[in-house]
């Protein structure tokens, strides 16, 4: 079962709990400390976004850039550079944001947002957070010659790609595609097999695939989430850290030497996420900071002022 991981506490009473489990692994990959149910199938979202990229790599996507490949891991805030980056990539393949087969929707970041709606635009499929992904996708297909009208098909070869390189990586097999948010298949698997697939990739030799995308990422940061963003912050501040967020409360985060945490909070919060993605690096042994200290908690306002925080329960991570 699932255990009670984090309290939001308002003006000294706490008003909500979030419950949740996290899978703690060594550098050896044996359990450091795992809480709550780590071995049942979840939804790890975008936090499978590396594991996507890889199997494009693997089926021929050939990035001009790190930066291209960071993007194609990302879950961004459609700021002007990633969405200028996106536009670019189709061009090199020929492609353009018609192609694009997710969902309109304005930029994640408010000014950004608000820039769009100020130029009379609106949402487009271009700007949604998962645009670099489908562009990889797009770019993928035009390489093989597949079809890319039907690329987010379960029957379509990159599907087929993509749940290889999860089972090989997790060491597990996953189950028949969903279908994220974004509209791509989504692959189930369990937080034991999530943390085991990121700490090969950051383990991985130097000049393989693998290690290439978690040097893009570690990177690029920025454009893996963008300016404000948990993914942003936490591998800016935290050298060598690779990490990347998934909807409905779920997060990876792995260390170069292969310790590794993986998270999952039960009611899809992503306000609990943050403060128990940090208190997993401090249990795995990461060198704290004032940065990581600030980061730790999540501010609760009231009045347009600071009176509380969501922060782990404690003795939780200790």
């Amino acid at each position: 079962m699932s255990v009670p991981l984090v309290e939001v506490v308002r003006s000294g009473f706490r008003e909500s709990v979030h419950h949740g489990s996290v899978a703690l692994l060594d550098a050896d990959g044996r359990d450091a400390g795992c809480l709550g149910e780590v071995l049942a199938p979840v939804s790890p979202r975008s936090a499978n976004k590396p594991f996507q990229a890889l199997a494009l790599l693997r089926a021929g996507f050939a990035p001009l850039s790190d930066a291209d490949l960071a993007l194609s891991c990302a879950s961004h805030s459609g700021e002007p550079d990633h969405v200028a980056r996106v536009r670019g990539l189709l061009a090199t393949y020929g492609l353009t944001e018609a192609a694009l087969r997710c969902p309109p929707d304005l930029p994640l970041f408010p000014s950004a947002r608000n820039r769009v709606l100020a130029a009379g635009g609106g949402p487009a499929a271009v700007t949604m957070n998962c645009s670099g992904k489908h562009a990889a996708m797009l770019a993928t297909c035009v390489r093989n010659g597949w079809p890319t009208e039907d690329y987010l098909s379960a029957e379509h070869p990159l599907t087929a790609a993509v749940s290889e390189t999860i089972a090989e990586l997790t060491g597990e097999q996953p189950g028949p595609p969903g279908v994220d948010g974004c509209g791509a298949p989504l692959f189930t698997l369990s937080l034991t097999g999530l943390a085991r697939a990121y700490a090969r990739l950051v383990t991985a030799p130097a000049g393989s695939q693998e290690a290439r995308i978690a040097h893009a990422m570690r990177a690029h940061p920025r454009l893996v989430a963008g300016t404000g963003r948990e993914d942003t912050l936490l591998m800016s501040a935290v050298p060598g850290l690779l990490c990347k967020i998934g909807a409905e409360g779920a997060w990876a985060l792995a260390l170069p030497d292969g310790r590794v945490a993986a998270l999952k909070i039960d009611d899809g919060a992503s306000r609990a996420r943050q403060p128990v993605g940090v208190g997993a690096l401090r249990a795995l042994g990461v060198t704290w900071t004032p940065e990581l200290a600030e980061l730790a908690e999540v501010p609760v306002e009231g009045g347009g002022r600071r009176v509380g925080s969501v922060r782990l329960l404690p003795g939780v991570l200790s």
